[in-house]
């Protein structure tokens, strides 16, 4: 692997927002997450659990309903009273709707898809018609006293049970009267509570309403009789959420005290047709509130306060032993939220409404090889950047001479100047910046900091020239295929003569930038791109894909290298496909050709494209080689990976030069300690 001096960065402040609401698409296998800033992102299930779209938050959007209609589209509702869709090619907000109810907390799509209903603060539920542009209201339900907090259809699509505070109600979707109300017991241990609130409902086929609420019970009501036939108290706290399967064989729940209970639908003898609700798993992965859950066929989904999306897979439901097997926790955005200037040895962190810029330290010290040097030099905040507005930044960079900065919100593009007097620097915005930069999704500076690459959320590509305080466009790219397919990723080779980018989909356009026209299209393949990155001196493009595999793209020859196709006919090692988060950066040696540089959450990783690939009975995660180099063993079990996994989670990692690396980490410990309380639960002893 060689020997680097590291640069160990803790000092990125980085906390996720809690998750709000999740939404499973079973058509697409796709899962909808907001958070709590109003960002909404989307994971492609069937591509790893890879978050291939996100849509950036906004202040006045507190998201607290989310759900899919009508197939595709997916659609959300907050406590600004508005209902929103999204545009899932364009990754941008269709439109708003406001539905005139207040602050809405609840929604639900109809079983055919072709309509909403939305709960309101004013107790009133509406029904919205799904038409192929927009959704159009159709009428009020009958109003309730309080605020409607959750609802539920009806398989068939003609009841919708809707809980309140106290009781549950039960609506005919024709008429739009109530045909059923249901009063909740305060009770709770005992005590008699001010009130009960519904924070969920689910409808089942044969009339059931199962409801969950803030005194700690799972509910089963008769919705034909109005009656309670089965009380399951299962926390000293809220149970917050529910979702169930589509089989309605089993259902999930989540509690205020962070745990998640399945229930299974068992017979009650093995040789009887009867069945009977029962609590069969509890399972506890989250330290503070489980706001959400949601039912896969393969997979309890939950998220909550601790800002992790836990996937808990069934193992009775996997038939294979492959990445559906595995208990995973997704915590940070598959995104870059760092960029570096490695002449100036800055780094630019990007937070929800700022930027920061940092100066690593130095140190004069010397040491052996896993020795921690002091610093003689600490390392300098030199700038805090604050939005204006109440739009989260989509993206940003910072140029490689560490002179200009960029960043993007949804609506507005901003370019900046930076200049540097001994430990002063100065900062001046460029300003009249054209209206087409709005909505970046991904921001890139040339090599030679001469030139801005702008990725817009209509397709296009465009090409900044950078004069002093100022600038001028070049040239705009548009998609190649005429549709308006948002470009997510970019990479520029160091020469200045090539650029590389990927959509939302698998593809990947490289662009002739002395012509200005499209090269090639590198051929498709079934899995998005999570990083790519174009090598000096030849030309290389290497991708990585969500499945872990990784291509070498000759641009010059446009067609896969020697070197890929080998790797194609061996396959790479097992351990390696079965990593579980995706690479997320590429980079290179300036002084070793043969050396590919890049990693994930978990490991840093070198591929020496000169040594043999590892097969399966090959040792992946090598320990450190012995020290003597003529060793036989040494010889005989080198191979291309050497792998890294002191660092984690790693955030970011390059070299600043042939042999300084500079890692950035986000200790887990480090976000929970930022987080509000949990709930204190008394433990034996104590």
């Amino acid at each position: 692997m060689g020997e680097f001096k590291v640069h160990r960065v803790r000092f990125f402040n980085y906390v996720p927002s809690g998750i709000r609401c999740v939404a499973y698409n079973n058509q697409s296998n796709r899962l909808a997450v907001s958070r709590t800033d109003g960002t909404v992102e989307i994971y492609n299930l069937s591509a790893n659990y890879f978050q291939e779209k996100f849509f950036p938050g906004h202040e006045s959007r507190a998201t607290e309903a989310l759900c899919w209609a009508e197939g595709q589209r997916l659609f959300s509702a907050g406590l600004n009273g508005e209902i929103l869709e999204y545009d899932l090619q364009a990754l941008n907000i269709k439109y708003a709707l406001d539905a005139f109810g207040g602050p809405i907390w609840s929604m639900t799509a109809s079983p055919s898809g072709s309509q909403l209903v939305v709960g309101c603060e004013d107790g009133s539920v509406k029904l919205f018609e799904v038409t192929p542009e927009k959704i159009q209201f159709s009428r009020n339900f009958d109003r309730q006293k309080s605020r409607i907090l959750s609802l539920s259809w009806h398989p068939a699509g003609t009841h919708i049970a809707a809980g309140s505070i106290d009781y549950i109600s039960v609506f005919d979707v024709k008429s739009g009267s109530i045909i059923r109300k249901m009063v909740l017991d305060r009770q709770h241990l005992g005590v008699t509570k001010s009130r009960c609130i519904v924070w969920g409902v689910a409808f089942l086929s044969d009339g059931t309403v199962i409801s969950v609420d803030s005194v700690g019970k799972v509910q089963l009501w008769d919705s034909a009789t109005g009656t309670l036939v089965k009380s399951h108290l299962i926390a000293n706290a809220d149970v917050q959420s529910i979702a169930v399967a589509d089989q309605e064989d089993s259902f999930v729940v989540g509690t205020a005290e962070g745990t998640v209970f399945h229930f299974q639908l068992v017979s009650v003898t093995s040789n009887s047709s009867e069945k009977q609700w029962v609590r069969t798993k509890p399972f506890q992965h989250h330290t503070h509130d489980v706001r959400t859950v949601a039912h896969s066929p393969t997979a309890l989904i939950s998220g909550g306060t601790d800002t992790h999306l836990v996937i808990r897979p069934l193992m009775e439901k996997v038939e294979v032993k492959n990445y559906d097997a595995a208990l995973r926790k997704i915590t940070f955005p598959h995104r870059r939220l760092i960029s570096c200037s490695k002449r100036r040895q800055l780094l630019l962190f990007q937070f929800a409404h700022h930027l920061e810029l940092w100066r690593l330290g130095s140190t004069l010290a010397t040491g052996k090889n896993g020795d921690t040097l002091p610093l003689s030099k600490n390392a300098d905040h030199l700038l805090h950047l604050k939005t204006k507005g109440p739009e989260n930044i989509i993206c940003s960079c910072v140029s490689q001479c560490g002179s200009w900065i960029a960043y993007s919100t949804a609506s507005r593009f901003f370019l900046y100047r930076l200049k540097y007097e001994h430990d002063n620097i100065s900062l001046q915005r460029v300003s009249k910046m054209p209206a087409f930069l709005r909505s970046a999704l991904h921001i890139l500076f040339s090599e030679d900091s001469t030139k801005l690459f702008v990725a817009s959320n209509q397709g296009s590509l465009h090409i900044i020239h950078l004069l002093e305080g100022s600038f001028k466009h070049l040239h705009t790219f548009q998609p190649p295929s005429g549709t308006v397919e948002a470009m997510c990723l970019l990479a520029v080779s160091p020469d200045g003569n090539w650029l590389a980018a990927s959509g939302t989909s698998a593809g990947v356009h490289v662009y002739d930038l002395n012509h200005l026209k499209l090269h090639c299209t590198v051929p498709a393949y079934n899995f998005p791109v999570t990083a790519l990155a174009i090598a000096p001196n030849t030309n290389n493009l290497v991708i990585a894909h969500s499945d872990q595999q990784v291509f070498e793209f000759s641009i010059p020859d446009k067609q896969y290298t020697e070197w890929s196709r080998n790797v194609q006919k061996q396959g790479f090692h097992q351990l390696w496909l079965q990593r579980d988060t995706p690479i997320t950066h590429i980079s290179f040696h300036p002084k070793r050709p043969m050396h590919i540089l890049l990693h994930d959450a978990y490991m840093f990783c070198i591929i020496d494209k000169s040594l043999p690939l590892p097969n399966d009975k090959t040792v992946l995660y090598n320990p450190l080689p012995p020290k003597n180099e003529s060793d036989v063993f040494l010889r005989r079990t080198a191979h291309a990976f050497k792998i890294s996994k002191i660092y984690k989670p790693l955030l970011f990692m390059d070299l600043l030069d042939e042999r300084t690396l500079v890692a950035v980490e986000r200790p887990l410990d480090d976000i929970i300690a930022q987080l509000p309380p949990p709930i204190k639960k008394k433990k034996f002893g104590t």
